[in-house]
């Protein structure tokens, strides 16, 4: 059996679903690929269900009733990677932002380099970031930066979606009390394997601004991790006494 699996949550992605499937199809290792689809009206997953014709073996589909958050999305993938035996579970966007001829950088800090957690960083060496705005720069490089703070996480990218995870990091982390369902959730669950004495590493890449669809943030969103890390800081400590 093949020991990786890529989760891509999907909401609306049909212009990038069947390019970042076969490009994640196309690399050197074998991955496999389970998207995780929140009923999008646009029909990814039909599109989805298509590309299983041809990759009958390695794309799995898990369809949702409806759109509940991307960290949602992550538990349901989870535990189904889980359930099935996978050794490395990634997390990846569809929108080419995570560039999946990274995946195998990825896989081998935790293969190879003995990484319980491997992060797919903007920011550990300066600002690897294309094609966005300089606010929402700004705003992605000091969110992570209060985050670092506020946790005192060694993590130069608090926030960042692209991560390999060994199965025993997601095994001993409580899927079920996870508590943020926006980006936050990138937080909350690096926050766990930290307290959890797990080996995190960043890995440098350089991310890119979609070019097609679009973007899931909101205010919501952002409000969720500025308050929240606070939250999740405070329970830390008083259910560590």
């Amino acid at each position: 059996m093949n020991d990786a699996i890529v989760i891509i949550p999907t909401y609306n992605e049909i212009e990038n679903i069947e390019a970042i499937i076969k490009a994640v199809f196309s690399q050197s290792k074998e991955f496999h690929i389970l998207v995780v689809d929140d009923n999008s009206p646009d029909l990814t997953a039909k599109k989805v269900t298509e590309l299983q014709q041809e990759f009958q073996k390695n794309l799995f589909l898990l369809n949702r009733k409806e759109k509940t958050g991307l960290g949602t999305a992550y538990i349901a993938g989870f535990k189904w990677c889980l359930s099935k035996g996978y050794k490395y579970i990634f997390e990846m966007d569809a929108d080419f932002s995570h560039d999946p001829n990274d995946l195998i950088k990825l896989y081998n800090a935790c293969h190879v380099d003995g990484a319980d957690v491997a992060i797919g960083s903007r920011y550990i060496k300066g600002v690897n970031v294309v094609n966005w705005p300089m606010s929402r720069i700004l705003l992605s490089y000091f969110a992570s930066k209060y985050v670092r703070f506020i946790t005192r996480m060694k993590i130069e990218d608090t926030t960042a979606g692209f991560v390999c995870y060994k199965r025993a990091v997601l095994e001993a982390i409580n899927l079920d009390k996870i508590e943020f369902v926006g980006y936050a959730f990138q937080i909350e669950m690096k926050f766990k394997a930290y307290l959890k004495k797990f080996q995190i590493v960043e890995v440098p890449v350089i991310f890119t601004d979609r070019k097609r669809g679009k973007s899931k943030m909101s205010g919501g969103i952002i409000s969720e991790a500025i308050f929240g890390v606070i939250k999740m800081k405070l329970k830390s400590i008083f259910n560590s006494k």
